[in-house]
């Protein structure tokens, strides 16, 4: 189907007119932020034309939609993907050019959405992507952080965290939907009463908070299919107390509405503290309720009371354990408003609602205080209270006695509310996101549940959208895939394959190679402007990026580092090919062990940095406020990616599959997607090492890293070096707590327990493998075209054609 489409003149045009009519001036005198703001009028309201097609299309042939529910969506920069999904960048990349304007410099005025952190958001915003492109209805459902995460500076190689105010100029995608305001009540007690002879149920005196919802369009690739994110803003309804401000109390005039309005100030808030939990809390229920209390209006809006239908029409997906309070609350829609009996209520929950698990990692299976909750959500804790007994009653009839089991498995159990085990017991469908996750899933972390309902449990392969990680960021390589195949991968990454013979072709091996260089380049001058760090573009670009947690083992790189440097001290003959070592990563501002690694990375560069002969050879940067756009950059620059998780501990990873689909060659466990890499691209073009997820649990009975200390003597160096001022002499104790956590273990607890010191050795044989290989140009050049030609299987269009065929059950619409 061919789309109308905006030509070069009415481009032009548009942009003119939006000039006038929204900032009185023309663009001689425009400044740099009302050049982006006419530019991104004019893309959305192409945007809306087509939206305005397809309105009314999903209600008027009662197709079922999906409701995407996630606490991040981590969207990136909307300008140019647009562009890109409308089929439309070169028109507009020629009326720029004609205008005069920059478009790199258009690019970065726009603000980064600080709706996201890391891979769960990053996912969810490729999932809806990759929905409108296939014509599926969908809704996703978030809080609109006023602050995001943070924005990260490095102060003397420590992390700072300072507010990302990326709303203070607005947001031009978003669209406000004041008039589909809902209330969210938190606290108060449940009065019970009579009606009609049924026993009912009100909060009273509780705390009302309005969520005002604003829409964020997401157009299709080549389509007039236009899906929303609908983001929550909370907003007191008394927004000041005037007679505490006629007497002068300005501070409690607006203490209500503050108290209000911080449940969508920031992304994550530290919660080691009892406000932090319940703020925490707050948010959850926050987008949850308002997001169930619009899906059934819009419900009733289409189909009336017929409840039995609501799971036909209506599928809602819980991304990872944040949005499962939205399970309970719907009960207390149904029934409390609705009066529904217990038995439909919970049929129909449990027909609706599907949850993916991101995490085997126990401290991420959320867990609420129970007494928090019970205060928090007094009626929803109720209804949860009931949903447990009826659990346990069916998990004594399936382990009669086993009083453990069944208090493991519980909603509530030992004073806490488990949110995992509420989803995996009140959901019709639970996924993992990678083969290997899936196994783990089964066979450790809900395996009794496993075993109760098998046919329950799925595995779906994370996806990434190739649209904004290929088309977008890589243009060059996109051009020239082009030239070689068609342009039929655009539409269907499976095509993506038909460049395989070419890893053999040494003119393509070539062009490919001054794609790769000049995007090296590219990286390069962002580097030199954003953080004033000079890198050589013929240098190795071996990158890792992705949150910093001790689990994906950034201490491990940088201890494989620091060998290295100690190689080249010792020995003068040694050589390696010049290599630039990339990290990317925040980590959370309570996570101190996260941050002391950001510091010991940088300790590391200098350290490098002031060495003759390692400094020719090594280079190590790392990257201020890693984000989306930055990855855009940074992924179609890289050579090699670092995915260097401990085996069974990532579920899947989303950023190897970025850095693959772009030439990347992976250094990796056999961890999470790493798995479906090495299936993909064979043996030979990929780097794998390390424990695999079974030896990692067996080992957690035998593994003692203190005689990998005493027996390896590089290793006993870099650890030694950690705590005798090598890296920090003024403070040269400074990474004591990092040297203690790797050979004794921290209160109490195992020793090194993500087996860095184990893999070590490994990670360095793979490491020199990888150096030996990068001298043989064409061999190097092979291997990674081939991981672009085997990319296909890791678009999202293919993962959320599995969740459909699965899970959902959508039909596409006709547009």
């Amino acid at each position: 189907m061919e789309f109308k489409r905006m030509t070069v003149e009415q481009i032009k045009q548009n942009l003119v007119e939006k000039l006038r009519s929204n900032f009185g001036c023309e663009i001689t005198d425009a400044t740099e932020e009302q050049l982006y703001k006419a530019v991104a009028l004019t893309v959305r309201d192409e945007i809306m034309e087509r939206r305005t097609e397809s309105r009314g299309v999903r209600k008027g042939t009662g197709a079922k939609k999906v409701y995407y529910l996630s606490a991040e969506f981590l969207v990136g920069r909307s300008l140019f993907s647009n562009m890109v999904n409308l089929v439309n960048e070169k028109n507009y990349a020629q009326a720029l050019e004609e205008l005069g304007i920059d478009r790199t410099m258009i690019s970065e005025r726009e603000p980064e959405p600080g709706l996201g952190n890391g891979g769960l958001g990053r996912l969810a915003a490729c999932f809806l992507d990759a929905l409108s492109s296939l014509q599926l209805p969908a809704m996703g459902c978030t809080i609109r952080y006023e602050y995001g995460l943070f924005r990260q500076k490095l102060v003397d190689g420590y992390q700072v965290e300072v507010p990302d105010n990326w709303l203070d100029g607005g947001n031009i995608w978003e669209i406000p939907r004041p008039a589909e305001t809902v209330e969210v009540h938190f606290g108060g007690r449940v009065e019970q009463y009579e009606e009609d002879g049924r026993l009912c149920f009100r909060t009273v005196d509780s705390v009302v908070v309005q969520a005002v919802p604003y829409d964020i369009p997401t157009v299709g690739y080549d389509s007039s299919m236009v899906n929303m994110l609908r983001v929550w803003s909370a907003r007191s309804p008394k927004r000041i107390d005037m007679p505490a401000f006629n007497r002068g109390q300005y501070v409690k005039a607006m203490e209500e509405r503050e108290l209000a309005e911080v449940i969508s100030k920031v992304l994550y808030p530290n919660d080691d503290s009892w406000q932090g939990k319940e703020l925490r809390l707050k948010q959850q229920y926050f987008f949850s309720s308002a997001s169930v209390q619009y899906i059934v209006r819009d419900f009733l809006s289409v189909y009336g009371p017929q409840w039995a239908i609501f799971p036909d029409k209506v599928a809602i997906h819980i991304n990872d354990t944040h949005p499962a309070v939205a399970i309970p609350e719907l009960m207390r829609i149904l029934m409390d408003e609705h009066y529904l009996s217990w038995e439909d209520a919970e049929d129909i929950c449990r027909r609706t609602f599907a949850y993916t698990n991101h995490t085997v990692l126990q401290e991420a299976l959320e867990k609420w205080p129970e007494n928090l909750f019970a205060q928090t959500l007094p009626r929803v804790y109720q209804i949860l209270c009931e949903m447990n007994r009826r659990l346990c009653d069916r998990l004594w009839d399936a382990y009669p006695g086993q009083w453990e089991r069944i208090g493991h498995m519980a909603i509530i159990a030992y004073n806490q509310v488990h949110m995992a085990n509420l989803c995996v017991a009140c959901t019709h469908s639970v996924n993992g996101v990678s083969g290997i996750h899936t196994d783990i899933l089964k066979k450790q972390t809900f395996h009794d549940y496993y075993v109760m309902e098998p046919e329950k449990f799925v595995s779906i392969t994370n996806g990434i959208t190739h649209r904004r990680w290929l088309i977008q960021s890589n243009p060059g390589l996109s051009d020239l895939i082009d030239s070689a195949i068609g342009d039929k991968w655009r539409k269907d990454m499976n095509y993506i394959a038909d460049l395989k013979p070419f890893a053999n072709d040494p003119a393509f091996r070539q062009k490919f190679a001054e794609v790769k260089y000049y995007n090296k380049l590219r990286f390069s001058d962002r580097l030199r402007r954003m953080q004033g760090i000079e890198v050589n573009p013929e240098s190795m670009f071996d990158a890792q990026a992705k949150r910093l947690h001790e689990y994906k083992r950034q201490l491990m790189n940088a201890l494989g580092i620091l060998m290295l440097y100690n190689r080249i001290d010792e020995d003068p003959s040694f050589e390696i090919p010049p290599k630039t070592y990339i990290f990317g990563a925040k980590a959370a501002p309570g996570y101190q062990r996260a941050k002391l690694t950001i510091k010991l990375i940088n300790s590391i560069a200098d350290l490098v940095r002031k060495h003759p002969r390692a400094s020719k050879m090594i280079n190590v940067v790392f990257l201020e406020n890693y984000c989306v756009s930055q990855a855009e950059v940074l992924m179609p620059a890289a050579e090699v990616s670092e995915q260097i998780s401990t085996a069974g501990k990532e579920a899947s990873g989303t950023g190897n599959m970025k850095f693959m689909m772009n030439g990347a060659l992976t250094i990796g466990t056999m961890d999470g997607a790493n798995c479906e890499i090495f299936d993909a691209v064979g043996a030979d073009n990929i780097y794998i090492f390390g424990l695999t997820a079974d030896e990692v649990e067996r080992g957690y009975a035998s593994y003692r890293s203190f005689e990998i200390y005493e027996t390896n003597a590089a290793i006993r160096k870099v650890m030694n070096q950690l705590i005798d001022g090598t890296l920090c002499p003024e403070h040269p104790h400074m990474f004591q707590e990092i040297y203690h956590g790797l050979l004794f273990g921290d209160n109490g607890g195992m020793p090194d327990p993500y087996f860095v010191l184990k893999d070590l050795p490994m990670y360095m044989a793979a490491q020199q493998q990888i150096s030996h290989d990068y001298t043989d140009k064409d061999l190097w050049l092979k291997k990674a075209v081939m991981n672009t030609a085997c990319s296909g299987v890791f678009a999202a269009d293919r993962t959320i054609n599995e969740y459909n065929d699965k899970i959902w059950h959508l039909k596409p619409l006709n547009l």
